[in-house]
């Protein structure tokens, strides 16, 4: 990364080469007048020695023409200084850069930060199909690449939680942190954008057309035939569980369809413009048609992981339980110091609750909200650092239960915000990326894992949010699915020739010409 302190070295740089070459046109115009003293001296005497010659010598006019020459250029000099150091002041008599605006920045930061997550996860995707043709040694330098993208992206997004969550008014701290947000953010892009070229020529995808268009007729067949079992699976789980079990998958299935019927256009348009000789093009609606698959996969699998997590929550309730009511017994028996009598009270009630729903049987619930407010149970015994308890046995004894919704939340939140990130906002991506840096944390504890909870849990909420706010790409008149491929962010926009988004930063990510 470029540190602010190098850059404002560059800058200082070229304004003192604009002033030594400024120096330098003065110094040889006031050496050619030197030089050219002789010469008008001689016409002067010359005009004297012959007073009957009327008129003006060339020497007569040199010296006037070099001193006008000069008197311009150090005008011209001292203008420019002028304007320079106007523009840069601050305050009178300042040499201080003028700053950014802070809500040009803070809009600046916001852009960068869903501009590069959109990179990252396009190039994630692109990397994966090439990985998977060429192998994991080929795509090496790619991998990398991404790799400290996805990094910088991470820190960025950390950087703005504590945004966020800071309470501070001092501009001075926010706008360093907006700062590095933004140099970050760049440095990221420029390391995909320089990576794109030989991205482009190690897929080639014009040379192997006809076997690339194949493959992604058989997966979206495979897709297609999907659909039945997944819209059964679905009324299954509506049938079986509380409607709060599968709101968050409803409307998958008709979203698969929306992308199989896309990429099922675009694959068609690849064909007829191989059969044209058109390479680039036919490579472009390949590309798009592959993202559009990918997405299909992506609704498909998000229903089958809910109904196998269900399905494990349902099995772990029990256990879960016997492990509250175990640990909540133990704490009665500590010395009632500060807040815990009524905190144990508050959990007990909570275990309890969740109990009598599964035990009745009468009413159908929903075995990952009974698991993570079971886990919840714990939390009230950890909130204060005064309270004597084993935290290392409440880890023990909830860390299990507590993971598997919390890591359904992310899975659930990152493909929500990946099959709709063509309108979720900075908000919701911060959460989710703040949520997969909790749950990735080692050793994890429970309030780690209970903090990605809850931020995946905020992060959904966001970005479904931020969709509602988009409106609804699918009753567009753009037909053949391009509304939900723009939402998606498989195509940048929604005009006849769109280019589709590839492996890159922010200036290669929507090129047209691959090869």
């Amino acid at each position: 990364m470029t540190s602010p302190l190098s850059r404002s070295r560059s800058r200082r740089a070229t304004s003192h080469i604009a002033v030594r070459v400024a120096h330098a046109v003065l110094g040889g115009l006031l050496a050619v007048g030197w030089l050219l003293l002789p010469v008008a001296r001689a016409g002067a005497d010359e005009v004297r020695a012959a007073p009957g010659r009327g008129g003006t010598s060339t020497g007569d006019l040199v010296l006037p023409l070099v001193a006008v020459v000069a008197a311009g250029a150090l005008a011209a000099y001292s203008y420019a200084r002028r304007t320079r150091r106007a523009r840069t002041r601050t305050t009178p008599g300042g040499g201080t850069p003028h700053p950014v605006p802070f809500t040009e920045l803070d809009r600046r930061a916001g852009r960068l930060l869903v501009e590069i997550d959109d990179c990252v996860r396009t190039g994630t995707e692109e990397l994966g199909r090439a990985a998977d043709r060429f192998g994991e040694e080929a795509v090496e330098t790619y991998t990398e690449a991404l790799a400290f993208a996805r990094s910088e992206l991470t820190a960025s997004f950390r950087l703005w939680q504590r945004l966020d969550d800071s309470l501070t008014d001092d501009s001075l701290v926010r706008r360093q942190l907006l700062e590095e947000i933004v140099a970050r953010c760049s440095e990221a892009g420029r390391r995909l954008d320089a990576e794109a070229p030989g991205f482009d020529l190690l897929r080639a995808l014009e040379r192997t057309l006809p076997a690339a268009l194949e493959s992604a007729q058989a997966r979206l067949r495979e897709l297609a035939a999907r659909t039945p079992a997944a819209e059964a699976t679905l009324t299954e789980l509506r049938e079986r569980y509380a409607p709060s079990a599968s709101l968050s998958v409803v409307g998958h299935v008709e979203q698969a369809k929306d992308r199989i019927v896309f990429a099922t256009s675009r694959l068609d348009q690849a064909r007829k413009s191989l059969d044209r000789e058109e390479g680039a093009r036919a490579t472009a609606y390949l590309r798009a048609a592959e993202a559009a698959v990918d997405q299909a996969g992506l609704f498909m699998d998000g229903i089958d992981r809910l109904a196998s997590e269900l399905a494990s929550a349902a099995t772990l309730l029990p256990g879960a339980l016997r492990d509250a009511r175990a640990e909540l017994a133990a704490a009665r028996g500590l010395p009632a110091v500060g807040a815990l009598p009524g905190r144990i009270t508050h959990a007990a009630s909570a275990v309890a609750d969740v109990r009598r729903e599964i035990a009745g049987g009468a009413r159908p619930y929903d075995p990952l909200g009974a698991l993570r407010r079971v886990a919840d149970a714990a939390a009230p015994l950890l909130a204060e650092d005064r309270v004597p308890v084993d935290r290392a046995f409440l880890d023990r004894a909830f860390l299990d239960h507590a993971l598997l919704p919390a890591r359904s939340a992310v899975a659930l939140a990152s493909d929500f915000v990946t099959t709709h990130r063509g309108a979720v906002g900075v908000e919701a991506r911060t959460r989710l990326s703040e949520a997969e840096r909790h749950l990735a944390l080692a050793p994890r504890t429970l309030v780690d894992v209970r903090r990605a909870d809850g931020l995946a849990l905020e992060a959904q909420q966001l970005a479904e949010r931020d969709v509602r706010a988009y409106g609804n790409p699918y009753a567009g008149p753009e037909g053949a699915g391009v509304g939900g491929a723009v939402l998606g962010g498989i195509l940048l926009d929604d005009t006849p020739e769109a280019p589709a988004a590839s492996f890159g930063g922010p200036r290669t990510r929507g090129r047209r010409d691959y090869f």
